[in-house]
């Protein structure tokens, strides 16, 4: 697998492969390697980057390996031990990989760095060995892990020796998981073959230069074995991200940033602040059912993105379920909540027409809940809280939701969620609709906004079903005690919490502060379970609701 690079014209200027301009060697530098005309992303060497992105000062590379030798005495057109010698003479390296720790943004991390030029950056035993001992630091320091690929796949002349790295890696990465280590995984260009098979994807979060690309097999392969064309754009980072296979696309300028939030986030204070005692414990006056459902359902109201603008600091989101698309329906990622770490989940509907029906009405699809169960898993393993915002008038119920599971997702997310160690607050914050809301509202506190509904079925849907007439939806919105009220003294919910006079839409930010005070609240009372108290309390709230007396004699 090759990669295109700038092509040198002289000692000063350079031609983009990307659009062809002749640029300036030192206006490329200055712009990280990165064209200022059409936004090609040309290879870094591994000290580039690691300079890139790590503070001034802070690097100490780590001990290095012996070289693993020729234990096949492989030989092409030469032998194996003069490539690599070539490679050491032409580089300055001496492997495919440079294992660093240090800091970003003062946040201490540990890096294994690819370089394509050493060998196509191929995965042998010296590159396996260094990222397994990279990984091996982090688990014993507790560190955060960055590994940054740049690979053309397998060392061919290491043979199965070179396949067995991808096993010993990502033995490696599964005992950071189990420690609750963060991964970070960098895709640059290219990434390919037994590395994007195993350490590449295998990260908590997984991020991508635009334009890189990775896959399991070469594009050329591909070809010469379908015989046919390949899409647009295939294999490409914008084509994967598209897919769910990826959480972000990060421009090289906000590489540093964006790890640096992770980073934060990681290293952040877990411990419970205290509480705000504002979330309300009584019912508030009943209004007419119809009429309250229509205020659920109004545009003004805050979206989960405006309330984590609102009071989450450094949100990174993730994007996608990791097998088939990225559901805009659904939308989470981590940030800091009063400085403590915190994964956040939530419908997304928006403001106007065109935004509502760009996030599918807020019906989110089998890869919106999976999408959302990885992040629950991600909390999980890093024991951090969680917060759940539910808006919806349902799961999305088309051809090919049902195609791809939306039953089975939705059920798993539910399971997930009552097996979680961690708290969870969830909040109703407009309209909470049968199991497309539930599949997120499995909480150890579940709270509501005033105006927010909660439902088996929507009214309409009731009343066609019922009554073979959804004008009648306003009299099943009374008969189906959807108010938060209502739920309040069925003990549904723990919680309302107040809207600002006129409702949410009169005043967001009021509402959007009040909703921060309530989740701090909740997560305070907490505070003093451990994990799996945690796990048996939010067991415990689900099973006795709707629970029958026995009345026998």
């Amino acid at each position: 697998m090759t990669a295109t690079v700038n092509t040198p014209v002289g000692k000063s200027w350079l031609i983009c492969p990307g659009c062809r301009a002749l640029l300036y060697q030192r206006r490329v530098e200055r712009n990280l390697g990165v064209c200022p005309e059409c936004d090609h992303h040309d290879q870094v060497t591994a000290h580039q980057r690691i300079e890139q992105l790590f503070d001034l000062d802070s690097v100490e590379e780590l001990p290095p390996v012996d070289a693993v030798g020729d234990p096949l005495g492989f030989v092409d057109t030469r032998p194996y031990p003069q490539r690599i010698e070539a490679a050491r003479r032409r580089t300055g390296l001496d492997e495919a990989v440079v294992c660093v720790r240090g800091t970003v943004e003062g946040q201490p991390l540990i890096a294994a760095v690819m370089d394509f030029r050493f060998l196509g950056g191929s995965l042998g035993a010296g590159v396996g060995e260094r990222i397994t001992r990279a990984a091996e630091l982090a688990l014993e320091t507790r560190t955060p892990l960055l590994i940054v690929s740049a690979s053309g796949g397998a060392r061919m002349q290491e043979g199965v020796l070179s396949l067995m790295q991808m096993a010993k890696t990502s033995a490696a990465l599964g005992a950071l998981d189990e420690a609750g280590v963060l991964t970070i995984s960098l895709v640059s260009d290219p990434t390919y073959g037994g590395v994007a098979a195993s350490f590449a994807t295998l990260c908590d979060v997984i991020l991508a230069e635009p334009g890189a690309r990775l896959g399991f097999a070469g594009p050329r392969v591909i070809q010469q074995t379908l015989r046919q064309p390949l899409p647009a754009g295939f294999q490409t980072a914008e084509y994967l991200f598209a897919r769910g296979m990826l959480d972000d696309l990060v421009p090289r300028s906000n590489l540093r940033s964006t790890i640096g939030r992770l980073l934060a986030f990681a290293g952040a204070d877990r411990s419970a602040p205290d509480p705000y005692p504002v979330r309300a414990t009584t019912p508030p006056e009943s209004g007419d059912p119809w009429a309250v459902v229509a205020l659920s359902r109004d545009l003004g109201r805050p979206s989960t993105l405006d309330y984590i603008g609102h009071f989450v600091d450094g949100f990174v989101e993730l994007h996608g379920d990791r097998l088939a698309s990225d559901c805009p329906a659904i939308v989470g990622g981590v940030g800091l909540i009063d400085g403590r770490p915190t994964v956040v989940i939530g419908h997304q509907k928006g403001h106007t027409v065109a935004e509502v029906a760009s996030r599918n009405f807020g019906m989110a699809t089998p890869a919106g809940y999976r999408k959302a169960a990885r992040l629950m898993r991600l909390a999980e393993k890093l024991g951090t809280p969680i917060v759940t915002l539910i808006d919806t008038p349902g799961a999305y119920h088309g051809i090919s939701a049902e195609e791809n599971g939306q039953a089975l997702a939705i059920a798993d997310s539910i399971r997930l969620m009552a097996g979680l160690t961690v708290p969870v607050v969830a909040i109703v914050t407009g309209e909470g609709g049968s199991g497309g809301a539930l599949a997120l509202g499995v909480g150890n506190r579940v709270l509501m906004l005033a105006n927010a509904t909660y439902s088996v079925i929507s009214p309409e849907g009731c009343a066609a079903i019922l009554w073979n007439d959804s004008g009648r939806a306003d009299e099943a919105a009374a008969q189906l005690k959807l108010q938060a009220g209502d739920l309040l003294a069925l003990g549904v919910i723990d919680g309302v919490v107040p809207e600002p006079p006129g409702g949410a839409p009169a005043d967001p930010a009021a509402t959007a502060s009040a909703v921060h005070r309530a989740v701090v609240d909740a997560f305070a009372e907490l505070a003093g379970l451990d994990r799996e108290e945690v796990r048996a309390h939010r067991r415990a709230r689900f099973r006795q609701i709707g629970g029958l007396t026995n009345a026998g004699g």
